[in-house]
């Protein structure tokens, strides 16, 4: 008995010496702090544990830029460093300057990149709708890009966790004149690549040439809706242009969706878009004339701030409405949810504020019955901010895909152990973070021609050179 007792009490001190011994760190072993506080004693326990960082004291001490060439937009790029090694990315919308992030970098300083809310509120009163929101919204990006590496978890699980493991895309295709060969290419969307939902333009520029179409097309250009000079019309908003669609004209667009319904089938969604710049009284013409084709709905028929005539366009025909990608913030979301001045909210998170914002922005539209669908046309490094967005937000349809033909695209990121897109699908990411990294040599090779720069030190900007507060 004596015996067995000794080999036990010989076996429990081999044990104990063993674990100090593992539990040891640079010679020293735990029995040297039997006697030390107890914070001392995990600390040294833990040192050897591997995480991402020590999140309460991180801090942001610098953001660089590089722009990326996503096809013919450009993309700026940013990216939060930290005292800790690690460091975020995000996107300024694409379009937009990098300096309107840049500017918000002397607010971000010395600060914990943890802290999100925080920080936005004290950077959102330099955004603006359209791309001047790009900067706030490609920087709370970066926010939460640094807090999933901090704590080792992906984006979507900061904001409650997921929804759905995979992300329905909707393919953008932009407009072609020979409506057989467009209608050619929509197929090839859905046999080819998988996609279950698209999205078309069959607006007022495809008739510049044919006469007898379009009223008011002896003063306007109507074959330039993407020029921004005064007194263009590009440059001119919808009511303004009091252009008209004459029956001719109408049956022209409608001949142009047919074909493509045709192709592609009435069992699939098909939204559209880009109609041209004419007013309330058009909008709602070409809605009732378009109701036979089941479009998934109509976008941006006239700018999102005039309310009540979406109130009017909404009620006047059956076709879902949807307005949103040039809206900062929340509060001019509210406007149209209250009123139900749409059938579907359309934030482009690029602009609205963000990751999170997005998704109060979804989570309002929910409690009012309005669904959201998402609009997006950047690098996937802003692709994988609205994956995760989607994932954690009940009433999201679908997220918009504008760069399915670019060869190019899903090189540009690295860091995913499976395939980014698959049948039409966006895989949400279980990687830290949004789960993607920039690929450095496609980058490069795909910078804008103006600005090769590549996330060069940008210590002009590190200074605030004006008192912000906004009250007394």
């Amino acid at each position: 008995m004596k015996k067995q007792v000794s080999n036990a009490k010989k076996k429990n001190l081999h044990t104990r010496r063993n674990f100090l011994g593992v539990a040891g760190m640079g010679g020293l072993a735990l029995g040297n702090f039997i006697h030390a506080p107890i914070e001392e004693t995990l600390e040294h326990a833990t040192s050897k544990v591997q995480r991402a960082s020590k999140p309460s004291q991180l801090k942001i001490t610098d953001m660089r830029y590089a722009v990326v060439m996503n096809g013919h937009a450009r993309c700026p790029i940013i990216r939060l460093d930290t005292n800790q090694g690690i460091y975020g990315i995000g996107e300024v919308r694409d379009q937009a300057s990098w300096r309107y992030a840049l500017f918000l970098k002397s607010r971000l300083l010395g600060h914990n990149p943890c802290n999100v809310e925080m920080l936005f509120k004290r950077i959102k009163q330099f955004g603006f709708h359209g791309r001047q929101g790009g900067g706030v919204s490609g920087v709370e990006m970066a926010l939460w890009d640094l807090v999933g590496k901090a704590y080792d978890v992906p984006v979507y699980q900061l904001l409650g966790g997921k929804y759905r493991d995979r992300v329905r895309l909707y393919a953008d295709t932009p407009r072609l004149n020979d409506p057989e060969k467009f209608a050619a290419k929509m197929h090839d969307r859905v046999v080819e690549k998988g996609f279950t939902f698209l999205k078309m333009d069959f607006g007022i520029e495809s008739l510049k040439d044919i006469p007898g179409t379009v009223v008011n097309s002896n003063f306007w250009d109507i074959g330039r809706q993407w020029t921004n000079e005064p007194m263009t019309y590009g440059g001119t908003e919808h009511p303004f242009t009091q252009v008209q669609i004459t029956p001719k004209g109408m049956d022209i667009l409608c001949e142009y969706i047919a074909k493509v319904r045709e192709a592609v089938g009435y069992e699939i969604p098909l939204a559209s878009d880009h109609y041209g710049h004419f007013g309330l009284n058009e909008a709602i013409r070409l809605g009732k004339a378009v109701e036979p084709y089941r479009l998934a709905w109509l976008e941006d028929l006239i700018p999102w701030k005039f309310t009540e005539q979406w109130k009017e366009i909404t009620r006047s025909f059956e076709t879902p409405t949807t307005t949103g990608e040039d809206i900062y913030l929340k509060e001019e979301f509210i406007k149209l949810i209250d009123t139900h001045a749409v059938d579907i909210v359309h934030p482009d998170l690029a602009t609205a504020g963000g990751i999170l914002e997005t998704k109060k922005i979804a989570d309002y539209a929910e409690e009012k019955g309005i669904a959201m669908a998402m609009h997006f046309a950047g690098t996937p490094i802003s692709f994988m901010a609205n994956v995760h967005c989607a994932a954690a937000t009940q009433n999201f349809m679908a997220l918009e895909h504008h760069s399915v033909d670019l060869d190019y695209w899903e090189d540009l990121v690295t860091g995913l152990d499976h395939p980014m897109i698959e049948k039409g699908f966006a895989i949400v990411p279980e990687k830290p973070g949004l789960g993607v990294d920039l690929n450095e040599e496609v980058a490069k090779q795909h910078l804008a021609p103006e600005d090769k720069s590549y996330f060069k030190p940008t210590p002009d900007w590190d200074k605030i050179r004006s008192w912000d507060r906004l009250w007394s």
